[in-house]
């Protein structure tokens, strides 16, 4: 017999400290210096492929602005008005008027002392958009988010399974490593999976129950 799971495993939200720095000391180091302020280039475009942490550290930046009383906004595929803090994620998804509005919030933003974090899958030179804009987030300064290796990527999920309460055992790890998906943020979305079928089966985690929930998101 199962239970309702009721909602008391604790929100996951993306912050600098729960980031798994990698090889990316320092891209970290200058968001924190950028965002406090103790360096004089506040414009930064970090790039890198899906999955590799660009979003989570996006979003942490301006949730760390918020922490800290100022204004801030992070939008994806949008561009949002301006702010002390503001992100922009997906840049590549950003149409001809788009892109004029983020043209001018980043002379805004520079002009104001603001601080402007823009990402994107490719590095500057080679971003399909206008070409004053493409120069525009290469004055600044420039970032690849180098993805896990499959240790780091382990210390991740063990950060996040203690964040949501429950043990991670090595066996479990090794198993999701393998046999389930690369990226970063769908190995997540199977932990949590996982962790919602134990607080209703009210087991620990182990491998058959992770064999369970990856058979449950096969297609079809």
């Amino acid at each position: 017999m199962t239970q309702m799971l009721l909602g008391i495993a604790p929100e996951w939200i993306p912050t600098l400290e729960n980031f798994v720095v990698g090889r990316n000391v320092e891209l970290l180091s200058a968001l924190r210096h950028a965002l406090a302020g103790t360096q004089g280039e506040r414009m930064l475009y970090v790039w890198g492929d899906a999955g590799g942490g660009k979003s989570h550290l996006l979003q942490a930046s301006a949730g760390l602005a918020l922490a800290s009383g100022q204004s801030a906004i992070c939008t994806c595929g949008a561009v949002p008005e301006a702010a002390q803090v503001v992100a922009v994620d997906d840049v590549e998804k950003l149409d001809d008027e788009a892109q004029v509005a983020l043209f001018a919030l980043y002379n805004r933003q520079r002009e104001n002392g603001g601080m402007l974090l823009v990402g994107g899958r490719q590095a500057p030179a080679f971003l399909s958009l206008r070409e004053d804009l493409r120069t525009r987030l290469g004055w600044g300064l420039v970032y690849q988010v180098h993805a896990l290796n499959d240790t780091e990527k382990a210390q991740a999920l063990e950060q996040h399974a203690m964040a949501r309460g429950f043990e991670l055992t090595t066996e479990v790890t090794t198993y999701l490593l393998r046999h389930g998906r690369r990226d970063l943020p769908a190995l997540l979305a199977t932990l949590d999976a996982l962790d919602e079928l134990c607080l209703r089966l009210k087991r620990a985690a182990s491998v058959p129950l992770l064999k369970e929930v990856m058979r449950n998101d096969q297609p079809g």
